[in-house]
């Protein structure tokens, strides 16, 4: 028990203090770096700040439903799709460096708020589990094809980030209804898309 207990307390560490590694290469790496006038460039990286946020809340809803959660196979998913959420931190860090910008200073808060979700998540039952996976993968899916819609297209680099961070998800969404996840309610889903909006509009300025 002790052992599990620091396991997960370095999760957390690495994922707020320490720089996230990928073992695939970074999408868009081998692209020039377009010019950008000052205020675009600022929005890019605002826009990256935000994606950054939602997969520090990634790693914590994973670990936090991969804790409760009552099937082998269920846990298995939420550590894979959490490893592969690892990437896109690094991804979205190394962009945002690059543009100058810098990470949100409430990571500390997003994490322990999307720790209770998913521990709640995991309790609920595993179909509710994998359901609230899927919804979450479908939402954030949805946002960064709106990020699409708002990077300038001679900005190659970030949109391939975002692209690829896209296709990822929507495949974490689909394995997450294809083990037997649940639609979860309307409102539910209606919460998820307030708690959403609230934590991007704030990501984007602090």
């Amino acid at each position: 028990m002790i052992d599990h207990l620091i396991g997960e307390f370095d999760r957390v560490l690495r994922t707020l203090a320490a720089p996230a590694r990928s073992t695939r290469p970074v999408p868009g790496n081998d692209m020039p770096d377009a010019p950008l006038d000052e205020v675009t460039r600022k929005q890019v990286a605002s826009l990256m700040r935000v994606n950054h946020v939602g997969e520090v809340c990634a790693q914590a809803l994973y670990q936090g439903q991969a804790l409760t959660s009552r099937d082998p196979r269920t846990r298995e998913t939420l550590r894979q799709a959490a490893h592969e959420e690892v990437e896109h931190l690094a991804w979205t860090a190394q962009r945002i460096g690059e543009l100058g910008g810098r990470t949100s200073l409430l990571n500390p808060l997003w994490y322990g708020g999307a720790l209770a979700i998913g521990v709640a998540a995991g309790i609920a039952g595993d179909k509710w589990n994998l359901g609230f996976l899927a919804e979450t993968e479908k939402q954030v899916a949805a946002h960064l094809q709106g990020h699409l819609e708002r990077v300038p297209v001679q900005d190659q680099r970030s949109r391939a980030i975002i692209a690829q961070m896209k296709e990822d998800e929507s495949e974490h969404a689909d394995l997450a209804r294809q083990l037997g996840g649940a639609e979860l309610p309307a409102p539910v889903r209606q919460a998820m898309k307030l708690a959403s909006r609230v934590m991007t509009g704030t990501a984007y300025w602090v």
